[in-house]
């Protein structure tokens, strides 16, 4: 062995022990010797004296050599560079008057050394590990291991941990059980694609990787495990987003002999307790509930914000007795006329820019924007010349419009009038700095009563507004035959700041329900069995009513640490293509493995 080698790999610890976490020390453990180990932050070469601030997971504490006191100590913490894994021991002193740094933790003291092991050398890292370094997020994803070394990515991380310890201490101390599920799984195609796994075993074959716990959860039911819970990996192949990945985490829940007031009941008291635990914060119970009829209504959402006014306006009554062919049309055709009014807003749009929102609609299929300026004594409107006064005083009225309002409408469909309205009211609050000063605020509701089914257009058949399993509301029974689409079902979700935090619904128990459901679905008996024969088979024997919850940790976290992205609090993510820029996956793998599962190659 070369002897640069061996001076290079002699330093380890030795029987070193780590006193403690550097951001743990205080004034109080002044005079004690201590040990301390981790990365260095900076370095600073005065000449006789060398600072080093070290880095580990808890903060940051300053290091000092003195070269009159240690000429040979001082040599070798010389070499020192950013990044730099070493082990320091010393004994903690007062920092100067002078020296005091207030941005710090242990910003009033300091580790005076007398030795030192440089443990692992650095070479320049390519991104700066540094929360003010305003570095790109594909270079951060690619150099992750890099990124997740900042105090912001560490923080997010670590609360990322608290949340889900607070949700098992809760669960826990509630009778739950915590209890896996398998990974590998039948496919059960209803709804996002599944991620598939070909079987060696079984040529020809695939597992399906679970897009969320639901069968097996609701099969403990039926195995008399009353009150689960699991901490689950779910998988879904579907276009990403920032708040959607190709792998998340669910807090999944499920509970057996119990109703919606029951679920809703214990997960608002687990809501609680994590925030109580993580923020500090006591939120008031109960939480407020809206049908999603009224939230559709007032908001244009099914996941509504709260946090401020501007409402939608159903004006449809006004709108078909007025000349205008747009609205009137839009009425006649089975659809409606609505407007949200931007308070004050009247002067801070300017044409180009109300132009800019006409287009913002038209991405939610909206075929315009009409708009209306109210003035004190003359309005401005780009479709004036179709209203009579009256008629501009009544939307005015209806809107509660004051001078210096802009009153904004859509007339289309009900569907596309709630998506492109309820949308244009987040991005006219965005633009106006609405949605910056109620950050910091958290505003839960339940959406309650959702339709059970939807229509889809292009395949020509119903389908599931949650899933398939989802009960619906027995005083709406009579419907399923004569008019489906007004069947509500037994499901709830909880919205935080206009995201949706968590879903559940109180399932279907009975088989012969669960096969009507299938029914409707368009699914033939012979394709229920070979979905989900193995479900409908434990239905014949003795099945609980039952009903759960599965709550988006990724997104609890987002929320809970002010993100942007749940990228941004996931350790190893993926970008919106699904692939890794760490790791480079997904990746083509040798032939002989493929010749293994009997899979072509296909170039």
């Amino acid at each position: 062995m070369s002897e640069n080698l061996t001076e290079n790999m002699s330093e380890n610890l030795y029987g070193m022990k780590r006193t403690a976490y550097c951001a743990t020390f205080t004034e109080n453990d002044i005079g004690r010797r201590v040990t301390v180990m981790g990365w260095v932050q900076k370095y600073r070469n005065l000449g006789g004296v060398l600072f080093v601030d070290l880095r580990d997971r808890s903060g940051i504490l300053q290091l000092t050599f003195h070269s009159e006191r240690n000429t040979e100590l001082f040599e070798k913490a010389s070499q020192i560079r950013n990044e730099y894994v070493i082990a320091a021991t010393g004994v903690i002193a007062a920092r100067g008057p002078k020296d005091i740094n207030k941005n710090m933790v242990t910003g009033k003291i300091e580790v005076l050394c007398d030795e030192l092991r440089i443990l692992s050398k650095s070479e320049t890292p390519p991104i700066y590990v540094d929360d003010r370094a305003n570095t790109n997020e594909a270079a951060r994803l690619k150099y992750r291991y890099l990124d997740l070394r900042r105090p912001e990515m560490q923080q997010a991380l670590y609360m990322r941990h608290r949340i889900v310890q607070s949700a098992r201490e809760f669960l826990n101390q509630n009778d739950f059980l915590e209890i896996e599920t398998p990974i590998l799984t039948k496919s059960t195609p209803e709804g996002a694609r599944d991620y598939l796994v070909p079987s060696r075993v079984n040529p020809g074959t695939y597992y399906a990787l679970p897009q969320s716990p639901q069968i097996y959860k609701q099969l403990l039911m039926v195995s008399g495990f009353d009150r689960y819970y699991q901490i689950a990996r779910c998988f879904r192949d579907e276009d990403l987003r920032a708040d959607r990945q190709p792998e998340f985490t669910q807090i999944d829940i499920e509970m057996s002999f119990v109703n919606t007031e029951d679920i809703m009941e214990v997960n608002e008291r687990l809501i609680a307790k994590i925030f109580k635990d993580i923020l500090n914060i006591e939120i008031p119970r109960p939480l407020p509930r809206m049908t999603y009829q009224e939230a559709m209504e007032r908001f244009g959402s099914d996941k509504p914000n709260i946090g401020f006014g501007m409402e939608l306006v159903n004006v449809s009554d006004i709108a078909a007795a007025c000349d205008f062919k747009v609205f009137r049309s839009a009425v006649e055709n089975g659809g409606s006329v609505r407007l949200i009014n931007a308070k004050g807003c009247a002067d801070k749009y300017s044409r180009k820019e109300i132009d800019a929102l006409g287009e913002f609609v038209k991405t939610f299929n909206a075929k315009g924007l009409a708009w209306l300026a109210v003035g004190e004594d003359q309005h401005k409107s780009s479709f004036a010349k179709f209203l009579k006064p009256e008629e501009t005083d009544a939307f005015i009225r209806k809107a509660q419009g004051e001078p210096g309002d802009l009153l904004f409408f859509i007339a289309d469909s009900d569907n596309t009038v709630f998506d492109a309205l309820g949308n244009l009211r987040l991005e006219v609050a965005r633009k106006i700095g609405i949605l910056e000063d109620i950050k910091d605020r958290f505003n839960l509701l339940w959406v309650t009563e959702f339709p059970l089914l939807e229509y889809d257009e292009e395949e020509k058949r119903y389908v599931a507004k949650h899933h398939p399993f989802t009960s619906p509301m027995d005083e709406d029974l009579h419907l399923l035959d004569t008019d489906p689409l007004k069947v509500r079902a037994k499901a709830y979700d909880l919205v935080l700041n206009g995201t949706e935090l968590g879903g559940g619904s109180i399932r279907i128990h009975r088989t012969e329900m669960q096969n009507k459901m299938f029914e409707l679905l368009g699914f033939s008996q012979e394709e229920a069995e070979n979905r989900f024969g193995f479900l409908l088979e434990a239905f014949k024997y003795g099945t609980p009513p039952h009903g759960g919850i599965a709550f988006g940790l990724d997104r609890l976290v987002m929320l809970l640490t002010g993100r942007k992205s749940i990228r941004d609090v996931i350790a190893f993510p993926k970008v919106q293509n699904a692939s890794c820029l760490m790791s480079g996956a997904p990746s083509k793998v040798d032939q002989k493995q493929l010749d293994e599962l009997k899979i072509r190659n296909v170039e």
